[in-house]
């Protein structure tokens, strides 16, 4: 860190490292400067003149958002000089803008609004007719309203700099200088939508917003998206029981403001048309709606039944369901039960892992270690389709600290715009060209490896030792697909390894084997979709299905329960680089329970006593017993992210990583949440060469 200096502001003495800039000394000591075109983390652009300071022995007002702090400095941020100067630039700026806040979407939230009130002048000198431009639709997500923008660059800067796509730029000049797509009158990009969140004023708008409600008339429920493994914090803005907006602009997440397409549009699912909003049974031969206690009654029925015969259950559970319903339903099946045939979608072989790094200790990556690394190597995955925030962390990481990416993929990868080294390779020879790149690697202080389900099984072991074999220190990430797919893992949804990765008493059948099999009297399906691709075995297997929609599995089933989803759940969740965060509920959908209550009621009816089953008492004892998660409770519970500690000891893991495969899904897909978004179906997908794993 630069040495320290010493300036004055205001009358107040701050200290911080040379080269900060002065608009954010400032805020050190809770002095705002005000700027529209300044944006912490990326370029400065010194456009919108708002931030000008008086400095001592400096002729002129200076620009706060590019003026360094120097030894003695003495600056002046509210002095009349600079007050009259932003009285100025906000006649200048209001000189064309539309007055029409009543009816503008950022009407509570604008940033011009709010320096009009303490600056602006309380009548107009101007009374020429304003150039109006009609507003665009640029896509279903984004549209723009030219006579709104007062050009602070914003969103050309977070488009090219923050996510690498550049799809914004500007055409003409003067009054008539516009933000236009670089596609000319549409986007081709990623979607993301923040460039609507970064706009200060309300020029860009959002297609599942606008024109709907306005800030102080939601409520807000800050949960984490539900969609891919990253664990981004999006808060909900919720009126009338419905989710009309997506953002995270108060930064309180791992993820800060950064959201994909999936976080920021992509909760529409919530209210799809097709959600399951009744119980369904089976009766001659159809599903017919019942009540729940019909349906819960039907169900503890069989299960007790073929349990007091001794018969064959499967269970198969979910990567989109919460640390506490994981947890519930392994020990449903085992203590319950009596069952180990118990597993879910494995997407990464994080028991292989974490068995490879016995005796070792802070060798698990964070999602804030990709941001503040020396190297990085990224195998077998097209990063910012699949993991959009961790691409977002390693570019944050190349622009600000000049960090080394190596990318070893199949096909182009964006990553490769700022990469040291990429390697493209067949399927399969992932692991012997990363290793070929042993010399680049060691030129670093550290390094942190994230790798896809292209190397699982004897490669991760050999992954590690080629890692270890660097002589610095490196840390991993296996990168696995859904919100809660470590957690599935952590809370023991697998079929020889119960929660924390102890060895199960008994070792059972995988999620493969269980659809292969004939002789399965029931078959438990939780929030997850296997028929759709594999056509199970039994014909006169008695399926119960928990679910959003009437999915290719639910259809085929005998008991079709309608669950909540994750947005409509409180509990946690567990990132793929192990961070836990706390879910919390925002709508709430008409019929649905969620997993955990149905499993409670289930467990009711068959007189089961497995503990209370509420979110908090269950996640107690995930705490006490899952060897890693007693995490400090008051970081989970303020919306932080806590790091569970792995296990420092060997997996007594049977393997079979030739059922461990990802989904492969893109930006614009999700599995079945992403088939019931409207949004997500409705964008243009980016062009280009993506990568299929």
């Amino acid at each position: 860190m630069a040495d320290p200096i010493t300036l004055t502001i205001d009358g107040r003495q701050v200290k911080v490292p040379a080269g900060t800039l002065v608009i954010e000394a400032a805020k050190t000591v809770g002095i705002e400067v005000p700027a529209f075109c300044y944006y912490e983390g990326f370029s400065l652009q010194a456009a919108c003149r708002m931030c000008l300071v008086e400095v001592e022995k400096m002729p002129k007002l200076q620009p706060g958002c590019t003026l360094p702090a120097a030894e003695g400095m003495v600056v002046y941020t509210e002095s009349p000089k600079v007050v009259e100067a932003r009285k100025g630039t906000l006649e200048f700026l209001l000189s064309n803008h539309p007055l029409d806040c009543p009816v503008c979407d950022k009407g509570g939230e604008c940033e011009l609004q709010d320096m009009t009130f303490r600056y602006g002048a309380g009548e107009s000198r101007f009374v020429e007719i304003k150039h109006h431009v009609d507003e665009k639709q640029w896509s279903p997500a984004v549209y723009y309203d030219a006579a709104r923008c007062i050009l602070c660059y914003r969103c050309i800067r977070v488009c090219d700099e923050g996510i690498g796509v550049g799809a914004l730029g500007l055409t003409y000049r003067g009054v008539a200088a516009e933000i236009t797509p670089s596609h000319g009158d549409h986007l081709e990009c990623d979607e993301c939508g923040w460039c609507i969140d970064v706009c200060p004023v309300g020029a860009l708008t959002s297609g599942t917003y606008r024109y709907k409600s306005r800030p102080w008339e939601m409520n807000y429920a800050g949960t984490i998206c539900t969609h891919c493994s990253d664990g981004c914090k999006t808060t909900l803005s919720v009126r009338n029981g419905e989710v009309i907006r997506a953002n995270n602009r108060d930064r309180s997440g791992v993820n800060g403001e950064f959201l994909c397409v999936k976080g920021r549009f992509g909760f529409d699912f919530v209210h799809s048309e097709e959600r399951l909003q009744s119980p369904l049974l089976r009766k001659d031969g159809k599903l017919e709606p019942v009540s729940w206690s019909e349906a819960l009654a039907a169900v503890a029925a069989r299960f007790g039944e073929v349990k007091a015969r001794n018969g064959k259950f499967g269970v198969i559970g979910s990567t989109h369901t919460t640390n506490e319903e994981n947890y519930f339903l392994q020990k449903f099946a085992r203590e319950g039960l009596g069952t180990a045939n118990i597993d879910h979608h494995r997407s990464g072989d994080v028991p292989a892992l974490l068995d490879a790094l016995s005796g070792k200790s802070g060798k698990l990556a964070s999602s804030a270690d990709l941001y503040n690394a020396k190297s990085a190597l990224v195998i077998g995955s097209d990063l910012a389709q699949q993991h959009p925030f961790l691409a977002f962390q390693l570019r944050a990481n190349f622009r600000h600290h000049q960090a080394a990416v190596y990318t070893v993929t199949s096909g182009v990868v964006r990553e490769e715009q700022y990469a040291a080294k990429s390697l493209h390779c067949e399927a399969g020879q992932e692991l012997g060209t990363a290793q070929s790149l042993a010399e680049d690697l060691k030129k670093h202080g550290d390094l942190v490896i994230l790798f896809s389900d292209a190397i699982r099984g004897q490669a991760v072991r050999q992954l590690v030792e080629f890692g270890e074999s660097l002589g610095i220190p490196v840390k991993y990430v296996c990168l696995v697909d859904y919100a809660n797919s470590r957690g599935a893992m952590d809370m023991g949804l697998l079929p020889d390894l119960g929660p924390g990765y102890h060895a199960a008493a008994t070792a059972g059948l995988s999620r493969d084997e269980m659809l292969a099999a004939a002789d399965l009297d029931v078959l438990w399906v939780v929030g997850s979709n296997p028929f759709k691709t594999t056509a199970p075995a039994g014909t006169s297997t008695f399926t119960v299905v928990q679910d959003l929609f009437l999915t290719e599995t639910a259809q085929r089933a005998d008991v079709v329960l309608p669950a909540a989803s994750a947005y409509e759940k409180n509990g946690t969740v567990t990132n793929g680089c192990g961070e836990v965060q706390r879910l919390k509920q925002g709508p709430k959908v008409m019929g649905t329970k969620t997993d955990l209550e149905i499993f409670g009621l289930l467990a009711k009816e068959l007189g089961l006593n497995l503990g209370i089953w509420t979110a908090d008492k269950v996640f107690e004892e995930i705490r006490r017993t899952v060897a890693g998660y007693n995490v400090p409770l008051p970081v989970i519970a303020t919306g932080g992210a806590a790091q569970t500690a792995a296990v420092n000891g060997g997996v007594p893991s049977q393997g079979k990583p030739e059922y461990i495969r990802s989904a492969g899904d893109t930006l614009f897909t999700s599995g079945t949440l992403g088939r019931y978004s409207k949004m997500l179906n409705r964008v243009m997908e980016a062009p280009g060469q993506l990568y299929k794993p």
